[in-house]
């Protein structure tokens, strides 16, 4: 009982350590600090730790770097939490999630020296937040194992079939988002390039798949309502809906008050917030459960 306490806890630090890294790793782009440290693995003179005049930039820049370490030792608590879980329970599940959420943290900071190394190129920084979405999604599902081992035969059907489709109308979102983001102002230094693209038929395009997304997980909610689905699976529909509207408020108001950096921080989080809602919301409908 101990040991799968002390899992939740380094479970849901996982998570919310991850969706705070991508944060902070929008705040690296809004202020204009990717290149505080303009090189990596090193921050500048050949030294890990930044040297000379400490600018704001510089600052804020080495600080998420350091964030990788307080990554590194929760994923290090995980995966020893979870090798003690399996000893006692005889489940290898959770201990093969820790170990992909173990690499994952050096694999992204690797990423993250290639998108300095490659002065920010938008297409390299574009995947660089993708992985991280992603990392929260696999950190989601950590949590549902916890609990919910995996089925040995999931549910199948229509309902599953909206489920997938919701889903990936919202890594479509994700990948669009970012590529608008790519075609806009927020470049994360003065002098980084940009795509190339048509930031307001990105915009529309962008608008016209959230659009999409709302719709899927409008009916998806309806379904499970109608289907008098489990009180889990219908209110884990309904929080993703919830998000993805204060998400859409706050996309359109940044849009029209050109994009401010606060704004557009919300936003940022308010996507993480999804990869994990969204990755919810379909384990709840593959692998209902009573209540």
């Amino acid at each position: 009982m101990g040991v799968t306490l002390w899992l939740r806890r380094f479970a849901w630090a996982t998570l919310v350590a991850n969706i705070g890294l991508i944060v902070t790793g929008g705040a690296v782009r809004l202020t204009g600090s990717g290149l505080g440290c303009p090189t990596w693995p090193h921050c500048d003179d050949g030294s890990f730790v930044p040297h000379g005049a400490m600018t704001i930039n510089k600052r804020i820049e080495f600080g998420n770097r350091t964030l990788t370490f307080v990554l590194v030792a929760i994923a290090v608590a995980l995966f020893v939490a979870a090798r003690q879980h399996a000893r006692e329970t005889g489940r290898r599940d959770l201990l093969q999630l820790s170990i992909v959420l173990a690499f994952a943290i050096p694999a992204q900071a690797v990423l993250g020296g290639v998108t300095v190394l490659t002065d920010l190129n938008p297409w390299v920084v574009s995947f660089h937040l993708l992985c991280s979405m992603a990392i929260v999604g696999v950190a989601t599902l950590f949590l549902h194992r916890i609990e919910h081992p995996a089925p040995a035969v999931p549910a199948r059907g229509a309902l599953l079939r909206l489920a997938w489709a919701t889903f990936a109308a919202a890594w479509a979102v994700l990948y669009v988002g970012t590529v608008v983001t790519g075609s806009g102002p927020h470049a994360g230094d003065l002098h980084a390039p940009r795509n190339g693209l048509d930031p307001l038929q990105l915009s529309q395009l962008h608008a016209d798949v959230v659009f999409l997304f709302v719709g899927l997980t409008v009916g998806l909610l309806f379904v499970l309502l109608a289907t008098r689905a489990p009180t889990l699976a219908v209110r884990s529909a309904a929080l993703l809906l919830v998000l993805e509207v204060a998400q859409g408020a706050i996309g359109f108001v940044q849009y029209f008050t050109n994009l401010p950096i606060v704004l557009v921080g919300f936003h940022v989080l308010g996507a993480a917030l999804i990869s994990a809602a969204v990755t919810h919301a379909l384990l709840q409908v593959r692998e209902p459960a009573a209540g």
